[in-house]
């Protein structure tokens, strides 16, 4: 009987970002600063999360390390977290958010004649971004672990895809939105998920990234026939 009970009382304390939701809600900060010094404090309390992140995994990662090393009172943490898995969804924001800021600088380039050499020096540029900061694998990693995490980046993922998406309208002119969206979406996942495995242990980075080349190249060239071969028909 007590050993029902108990187990009763730590069911009733799991957190709800590992419960197993039909429909898995985003996982936000409780609020954002406005102010000049809560910013420095939710800012340090990030950068101490990659670091801890990078240092021990996500499994060891702690609210109560992160507050000690940013050097924040734990109920500051807790003011604008709710628990370890939103500090995470925030910190891929931050890489996403990053990694648009880097796109806008490409945007120009298409649909020049010379996109392709553009192209491959941006998945360069990014693949250095990878292997100079393993934190992004080890965000990328965490994002994983539950269904309201992965559900969060599944949405940041599409917000991404929709900068992308209005990048590729230059270069397929002619193709429907929706298709050219779903492209975009393949394109943000498949790059996300290469520059991941690129930096692995046991994989040779230069082989995944030039194997990244290969797979974007060819993909966009048959979606710029296939627009261009629209408008002929």
């Amino acid at each position: 009987m007590e050993v029902h009970a108990q187990a009763r009382s730590k069911q009733s304390r799991l957190d709800p970002a590992l419960e197993l939701q039909d429909d898995p809600q985003e996982l936000m900060p409780r609020k954002r600063p406005t102010q000049e010094r809560s910013k420095r404090k939710f800012d340090a309390l990030l950068q101490s999360s990659r670091e801890l992140l990078v240092e021990v995994g996500f499994e060891s990662f702690t609210c109560e390390e992160v507050a000690q090393r940013a050097e924040v009172p734990i109920g500051t943490l807790y003011q604008f977290f709710a628990n370890k898995y939103v500090i995470v969804c925030e910190l891929n924001r931050q890489d996403l958010v990053a990694v648009s800021r880097e796109l806008a600088d490409f945007h120009g380039e298409i649909p020049s004649l010379d996109w392709l050499r553009h192209m491959n020096q941006f998945v360069d540029h990014l693949a250095n971004l990878w292997t100079t900061d393993p934190s992004r694998r080890e965000v990328w990693l965490a994002m994983q672990s539950t269904p309201s995490t992965r559900a969060t980046g599944a949405l940041h993922e599409k917000e991404f895809a929709e900068v992308v998406s209005q990048m590729l309208r230059p270069l397929t002119p002619r193709t429907p939105r929706a298709r050219r969206t779903m492209m975009a979406e393949v394109l943000v996942h498949v790059v996300y998920s290469m520059l991941n495995f690129s930096v692995q242990d046991e994989q040779t980075n230069a082989d995944a990234v030039a194997e990244l080349k290969r797979l974007m190249v060819a993909y966009l060239l048959v979606a710029e026939k296939e627009s261009r071969t629209a408008h002929e028909k």
